[in-house]
């Protein structure tokens, strides 16, 4: 570990835990017996699905909005929308106003619960981060928050450490790798506390812009061939979040689409539990690819699955991913 890594302070994860919304904090963890049959091996699940926005995002969002200026207008870019639900669901809980720049092919799952929850939502063609970097500034009374960018978001994510560490030990840690503010939030605390344990990041094959720009040390710009896995498909990571992914992350394995999908159907079969495909890409990981470690755990890190946009993917398994 670097000096890159200490923007992200462990006394702000710390209080972290105390400040944060109740309803995102302490979420279960536990060893399903028909999920290690199926996998062979010890495996943790840790659902941040059961919350009013099915997603961990509440965490850093909550954390971040509250120690804004009153009467702010927080403005954000949300690609795959779990941020921009948290965000929306924050400022209202702090009496904030709330404008979130979606793509205008966004899910709908997702941009009705952004605005049920206060936000205003601005569908656009061009890249939502980029336009709602222009919306701020034209404005001082709004303030551009960037998933990724932010170490209050990383920080409020990084209470799932503090968390795990309460459980049963393991080896092992798979989290999904998009803006990197979960993996590298969780990492700092268990690199201080636990440094025996392997972190490893799980990137989606069909956009792994933050896992190329982690292996080469730079910034890279990758455009995605799928928008499968939303929720951690970016084109470009923050240079902050290649900073700390390099000083925290021990290693990167790549999921494809079909992985994905099989490992949406496993976590329905054995813990009755639907994630989006982003959510399970930890589990996807650990059923795909060969990660150490005689216990391992993970985060399903979302659960908005709009199945009308699968189509015939989810009823016909796997494979369809993959034509």
């Amino acid at each position: 570990m670097t000096d890159l890594d200490l923007d992200l302070d462990l006394d702000r994860i710390a209080r972290a835990a105390e400040v944060i919304d109740p309803v995102f904090l302490n979420s279960p963890q536990y060893a399903d017996e028909r999920l290690c049959a199926r996998l062979g091996r010890r495996v943790l699940v840790k659902p941040e699905t059961l919350n009013p926005l099915r997603s961990f995002k509440g965490r850093g969002a909550d954390f971040l909005v509250g120690g804004l200026p009153p009467g702010s207008t927080v403005v954000c870019g949300s690609s795959g929308g779990n941020f921009g639900q948290a965000v929306a669901y924050a400022a209202r809980r702090h009496g904030l106003a709330a404008d979130v720049f979606v793509p205008a092919d966004a899910s709908p799952v997702k941009t009705d619960r952004m605005t049920a929850l206060g936000a205003r939502v601005h569908r656009v063609a061009e890249p939502p981060k980029e336009r709602a970097a222009a919306h701020a500034a034209a404005d001082p009374g709004r303030v551009f928050v960037v998933d990724g960018r932010d170490a209050a978001i990383a920080e409020g994510a990084g209470t799932i450490g503090i968390e795990l560490l309460r459980g049963e030990p393991f080896d092992t840690v798979v989290l999904p790798l998009g803006d990197g503010a979960l993996i590298t939030g969780v990492a700092r605390w268990l690199k201080a506390h636990a440094p025996g344990v392997r972190v490893v990041g799980a990137a989606s094959a069909a956009a792994p812009a933050l896992a190329e720009s982690w292996r080469s040390g730079e910034v890279r710009t990758v455009e995605r061939r799928s928008a499968f896995a939303a929720g951690i498909s970016i084109t470009r990571p923050e240079p902050e979040a290649v900073c700390r992914t390099r000083a925290l992350v021990d290693d990167v394995v790549l999921v494809e689409d079909a992985e994905l999908v099989a490992a949406m159907h496993l976590a329905a079969d054995t813990l009755g539990l639907l994630p989006e495909p982003a959510g399970a890409a930890g589990l996807a990981a650990i059923a795909a690819r060969d990660i150490p470690g005689a216990t391992v755990a993970t985060v399903l890190t979302g659960a908005n699955a709009d199945l009308a946009l699968f189509g015939g993917v989810w009823s016909t398994g796997p494979a369809a991913a993959t034509a």
